[in-house]
């Protein structure tokens, strides 16, 4: 079993969509390991964000963060980043295959309802920012 972290962004949390997501998740085979609402302050999403500082999309991508809660969680599956990069589908959703989270619950390249780790290192460091006093074994 492998691990690998993912958010429900605050568009997917205001529209009622955390329970379709969950459901999603827990049918496509993993293990809900740890899961938290939480509501990310500027700083928290650059801090979490902190690789795309020099990018064009930072300001806006941490302001929408910090917009409204998210829900954060350690997902558990064999091959838990692809498995899980799978489900969630392209990230702009227009592109995203039907079927994927983001192609039914996303509404644009930023505002796509869901993230997810890209590689076991993102992961790990993900896991760790949002369950840093958790053991998740």
């Amino acid at each position: 079993m492998k691990r690998t972290f993912a958010i429900i962004k605050p568009d997917a949390v205001s529209a009622g969509h955390v329970g379709s997501i969950l459901q999603r998740i827990e049918e496509a085979g993993f293990s809900l390991v740890a899961l938290r609402l939480v509501q990310l302050t500027k700083a928290d999403a650059e801090g979490f964000y902190a690789v795309h500082r020099e990018r064009s999309f930072f300001d806006t991508l941490t302001t929408f963060m910090a917009s409204g809660p998210v829900v954060v969680l350690a997902l558990e599956a064999p091959d838990a980043i692809v498995k899980w990069r799978s489900l969630m589908g392209d990230t702009d959703p227009a592109k995203a295959d039907e079927g994927t989270l983001r192609h039914q619950f996303g509404s644009s390249i930023e505002q796509n309802a869901t993230h997810g780790s890209d590689g076991p290192e993102t992961a790990a460091f993900e896991l760790g920012y949002f369950f840093p006093s958790i053991e998740l074994g």
